[in-house]
C-alpha cells in the first residue's frame, strides 16, 4: 500500500509499505476513504517537534472496515467508521470519564508502523474503544435528513465526517472547556481549521457574539460563515485593546486554538474576571503565570480533545442531519501521491486545510 512517511523537516514521502494485518484480537483494519493534513502535522514538518525519520504520519481518517479481530464488537467488515486521532481502550478511568484522549492504555495515530492515517490502509488497535461506527448510527434510522447509507454520502458529507476525527471535535472541546453558554461573548484565537471549528462550536453552544482573531481574509470569511460576529486582526496589546473596546470588560469565554506563547499570553488578558480559557492548541513555549490567573479568577481547562465522546454525544448527528458543515475548512483536495505538495501548500498558507482523497466508499 501507499503510505506517507516522515523523514525530516520539509521531507515527507509517499512510499510502498505492507498492508497492515490484525495483530491482536481487539484490532481492526480499514481501507481509508479520506484523510487530511493537520496543522499539528506541520510542527515536525517545520522541525519544531522531534519525530523519528522513517515513521508514518497522519492522525485523521475515515474509511471502510476490511477485517476485524476476534474480540471486536464495535464494527464489522463493510461498516463505515470514523477513526478519531486518539487510540483509546474504552475501559480505563479516563475513557469511562469521557476523556479517552488521555487514555491510560492508548496513544495517538501517526508514528507507529501501519498507524499513520495518510495511507491506503490503517491498523486500528483497541477498536472497540476507538472507532465511531457511522453505519450503525444510520441504521438506527432516527436522524432526520440523514443519508440512507454510506454509499449515498456526497463529497461534502465525507469532508464533514472527516473533521469529526479531529478538528471539529477539537474546536468543540475548546468551546466546552471554555464553558460557552447561551448568550455568551466568546473570543476565538486561531484561524486555522481548529479555530474555525471553534467558532462553529461556540455558535452551536449558544454564544451570541463571537470574536474571531484573524488577519487572513479567506479564513475570516469562513469564520463569518460559521458564526463570527466580529473579526479582530490585531495582535498583542492592540488585540487586547480592541477586544476590550468591543466587550467593555472582556469576553465571557476564551478559546485558545493555537498553542503559541503569543496567542496564549493574549488569551490570558481578554477574558472578563471569572472567564475560562479553553485551550486546545498544542502548547509550544507556553507558561502560565500564577498572578495573571489568580487575582482575576481566570480558569484554564482543555488539552487533547475527546473527539470520540463528542461525536457520539452530538456532533455525528449534527453532521449526518446536515445541520453543520465543518468540512468547509478543506480548501483544496489532493491525491495520496500529492501529499508532499499538500504539506508544502499548508506550510505556505496557500490552503487552510488539505483534504486527501484516497478511495471511494464503494471501493
Amino acid at each position: 500500500m501507499k503510505s506517507t512517511i516522515y523523514y525530516g523537516p520539509h521531507d515527507v514521502r509517499v512510499e510502498e509499505r505492507p498492508i497492515p494485518t490484525i495483530k491482536n484480537p481487539g484490532d481492526l483494519i480499514i481501507r481509508v476513504v479520506r484523510t487530511c493534513v493537520c496543522g499539528s502535522d506541520l510542527w515536525p514538518y517545520r522541525s519544531q517537534d522531534a519525530n523519528s525519520a522513517g515513521t508514518p504520519i497522519g492522525h485523521e481518517s475515515i474509511g471502510v472496515v476490511t477485517e476485524i479481530g476476534a474480540d471486536v464488537t464495535a464494527a464489522k467488515p463493510g461498516d463505515f467508521v470514523i477513526v478519531p486521532f486518539p487510540i483509546s481502550c474504552g475501559e480505563c478511568a479516563a475513557c469511562k470519564a469521557g476523556f479517552e484522549s488521555s487514555c491510560l492504555n492508548g496513544g495517538y495515530f501517526g508514528g507507529a508502523e501501519s498507524e499513520g492515517c495518510q495511507s491506503e490502509y490503517l491498523h486500528v488497535p483497541h477498536a472497540d474503544g476507538t472507532v465511531v461506527n457511522v453505519s450503525e448510527a444510520l441504521a438506527a434510522g432516527d436522524i432526520p435528513g440523514a443519508p440512507a447509507s454510506p454509499k449515498d454520502f456526497t463529497d461534502e458529507m465525507l469532508s464533514d465526517l472527516l473533521t469529526l476525527s479531529d478538528v471539529m471535535g477539537t474546536g468543540y472541546h475548546a468551546a466546552v472547556s471554555a464553558e460557552v453558554k447561551p448568550g455568551y461573548t466568546a473570543v476565538v484565537f486561531g484561524d486555522g481549521a481548529v479555530g474555525l471549528c471553534g467558532v462553529l462550536s461556540a455558535k452551536l453552544l449558544g454564544a451570541t457574539r463571537i470574536i474571531a482573531m484573524s488577519r487572513h481574509e479567506d479564513r475570516a470569511a469562513i469564520a463569518r460563515e460559521f458564526g463570527a460576529t466580529d473579526i479582530v486582526p490585531e495582535r498583542d496589546d492592540a488585540a487586547v485593546a480592541r477586544v476590550m473596546e468591543l466587550t467593555g470588560s472582556g469576553a465571557d469565554a476564551v478559546l485558545e486554538c493555537v498553542g503559541s506563547a503569543q496567542s496564549f499570553n493574549t488569551a490570558l488578558r481578554v477574558g472578563r474576571p471569572g472567564a475560562v480559557i479553553g485551550r486546545v492548541g498544542l502548547p509550544h513555549g507556553v507558561q502560565i503565570p500564577a498572578d495573571a490567573t489568580f487575582y482575576r479568577n481566570i480558569g484554564i481547562k482543555g488539552g487533547p480533545a475527546p473527539v470520540r465522546t463528542y461525536a457520539r454525544q452530538r456532533l455525528l448527528r449534527e453532521v449526518l442531519a446536515g445541520n453543520i458543515h465543518p468540512g468547509r475548512v478543506f480548501t483544496k483536495t489532493y491525491a495520496l501521491d500529492e501529499v508532499p505538495q499538500a504539506y508544502a501548500d499548508m506550510d505556505a498558507r496557500r490552503v487552510i486545510k488539505a483534504l486527501v482523497k484516497v478511495s471511494e466508499v464503494e471501493g
